[in-house]
């Protein structure tokens, strides 16, 4: 061999021996490595193992004393039942011995109750046996009376009731004579007087005079307004407030026409919220009639409170609700300024005081003379004198004919029945000429005169005619040879309906038309 090739071989073999060498030690760092990590898993596996034991050991401690700690509870809350069962027990035992206590006082009691019932039984019995017996001897002792006194009892009683009664209307007749003898005295003047003083002086009252709106101011645009979509929210406040609203030129005011006081206080109130209001007109303009039927159910309230507060100040008891009503409908009337039903008010006082100085029922006094004037709530829907149209309704809605009367007589429009019946006329009067309780323009009156006395002397056959009373009638004097006594009576309401048609005025006014006959001789 050459020495290349052997030179080659050589170093081959150096490789060849230092890869195995290589080899064989990667071989053993490898085994040693996984050696080592069988070591270490095996370690790790012991430790896992050996925490396992300590927390399954920990786990089985901390049940252990869980279970302890529940039974203890357990135990306790058992013993606790068994204390509070022990003592239910007890008051349990104590309530039957209660209830049979009781049962036992109870069965005493019905024995007493029955021994009790079984007296009282005997005792009635015995006394309707002796019932019996009183009355078959009473029996006897009237039929042996009467057959004594030769009349039955019945006739005895109606004799005696006979003699009572003449005796009665004998001491009626002997009153009347007297009073209408001493009528003329000027005594029973004075004491007539002097029961009014005192009456006047005792009542103590403040009340403020009125006069009727006619003229109520408006805002700007209001006149437009009642005049928009063909004038139809004024159709609908005059037909909701049963008055005529003219507006002026300017439009400025709105003047109302009409004798119905409430109709006139539903459009002063209408009117007033449309001035003062923004939202009002936008509500009209919605719904008219709604919106013044509205106004009307507010005011409807206020009358019935004020009609109740009106029987409460006075301590009466309420009549009907009808007359009620009537009765605060009178604060929205006004006569020659007085307010009506402070002037109601203020008359009914003042006749519970004169029937208390007369010693006479004082709450009949003040409910009459608190009723007096409800017909003048209705005089703009019913003709006829206010007083009879008060008495009417008085009669038909309950109230006692005394009440009654005395509305319908306070004017003289029919006799008076009873004392209480001058006592409300008394009143009234008290209460209407007060100072400062009435007044009326002196312009308005004399012109009022005036236009009576004109219109009376206007018709043919008339001699004179004279407005008295304060302008509430009218008489006519006409000549006997020219009027007949059937064209008087035609003439009287020819009068009346000129006045009704040309005049305006607060409640009525009287036509009497005057036709006398003079007989005139001459002696020589």
């Amino acid at each position: 061999m050459s020495f290349a090739l052997v030179s080659a071989l050589s170093g081959a073999l150096a490789v060849a021996a230092v890869v195995a060498l290589a080899w064989s030690r990667g071989k053993r760092a490898a085994l040693e490595k996984i050696a080592a990590a069988r070591s270490e898993a095996s370690l790790a596996v012991k430790g896992g193992e050996l925490e396992a034991a300590a927390l399954r050991r920990a786990a089985e401690t901390e049940a252990r004393e869980e279970g302890l700690t529940r039974r203890a509870r357990a135990d306790e809350e058992l013993a606790a039942a068994r204390e509070e069962l022990a003592r239910r027990e007890e008051r349990a035992a104590a309530r039957e011995a209660e209830l049979a206590e009781a049962a036992r006082e109870s069965a005493e009691r019905r024995a007493a109750t029955d021994a009790r019932a079984a007296e009282i039984q005997s005792i009635e019995d015995r006394s309707r046996g002796l019932g019996q017996d009183a009355a078959h001897r009473r029996e006897q002792t009237r039929a042996a009376l009467e057959a004594r006194a030769g009349e039955t009892a019945a006739e005895i009683a109606s004799r005696l009731a006979g003699g009572w009664l003449d005796q009665a209307r004998a001491d009626a007749a002997h009153a009347v004579r007297a009073v209408e003898q001493n009528a003329a005295d000027p005594e029973y003047g004075r004491r007539a007087k002097r029961l009014m003083d005192i009456a006047f002086a005792r009542y103590k009252g403040h009340f403020l005079t009125e006069r009727a709106i006619s003229n109520v101011p408006v805002a700007e645009g209001v006149a437009e307004l009642l005049a928009a979509n063909g004038a139809r929210l004024l159709g609908a406040l005059q037909e909701g407030a049963n008055v005529q609203l003219h507006p002026n030129e300017t439009g400025e005011v709105v003047r109302l026409e009409g004798l119905d006081g409430v109709g006139r206080e539903v459009a002063r109130r209408a009117l007033a919220r449309l001035s003062k209001k923004s939202g009002a007109a936008s509500d009209a303009e919605r719904d008219p009639s709604g919106w013044v039927a509205g106004i009307k159910t507010q005011l409807d309230q206020e009358i019935q409170g004020l009609g109740r507060k009106a029987f409460a100040v006075l301590e009466i008891p309420r009549p009907h609700p009808e007359i009620v009503t009537l009765v605060g409908k009178l604060n929205y009337r006004t006569s020659y300024t007085q307010n009506q039903w402070l002037h109601a008010v203020e008359a009914s006082f003042l006749a519970g005081m004169i029937a208390s100085e007369m010693n006479l029922d004082m709450k009949l006094a003040r409910r009459a003379t608190l009723m007096h004037d409800i017909g003048k709530a209705l005089t703009h829907e019913i003709d006829g004198s206010h007083a009879v149209i008060g008495a009417d309704i008085a009669r038909r809605l309950g109230e006692s004919e005394v009440v009654a009367n005395a509305i319908g007589a306070h004017h003289l429009d029919e006799p008076m029945n009873s004392v209480y019946a001058y006592i409300v006329a008394a009143a009234d009067a008290l209460s209407g000429a007060r100072p400062g309780a009435r007044r009326e323009h002196p312009e308005g009156y004399s012109t009022k005169l005036e236009d009576l006395e004109r219109i009376g002397s206007s018709y043919r056959g008339v001699e004179r005619a004279f407005a008295v009373h304060g302008g509430r009638e009218l008489r006519v004097y006409v000549r006997e040879g020219e009027v007949s006594d059937l064209q008087a009576v035609e003439l009287s309401s020819e009068i009346a309906a000129q006045i009704s048609n040309e005049m305006t005025f607060p409640g009525q006014i009287k036509v009497t038309v005057i036709r006398a006959t003079e007989a005139v001789s001459v002696a020589s």
